[in-house]
């Protein structure tokens, strides 16, 4: 993982596991972990939840561009909203 500048404040990282073995995640992880842990703010775009579960504190679920719901992993995970969003009815 590389970073353009020096100390940064704000990290973005887009679709960070994509293309990633499974068995080779947990590297990439670490350092995005380690990043949050150091107090920096990261803004993650991904669509594997269980990196986002795994990850995320805060998490903002956006639907055809319309944001659907804000919260904490369990919180997202139980949405109504969300679930039918991402599964259907």
């Amino acid at each position: 993982m590389r970073r353009l500048m020096r100390d940064p404040s704000v990290i973005l990282l887009d679709e960070p596991a994509a293309g990633v073995n499974r068995t080779l995640l947990h590297d990439p992880l670490a350092a995005v972990r380690r990043l949050r842990d150091e107090g920096k703010t990261v803004l993650l775009v991904e669509h594997d939840m269980k990196v986002v579960m795994g990850l995320c504190e805060a998490m903002f679920v956006l639907d055809h561009g319309e944001k659907i719901a804000e919260g904490p992993p369990g919180i997202i995970q139980a949405d109504e909203r969300v679930i039918e969003a991402y599964f259907g009815r």
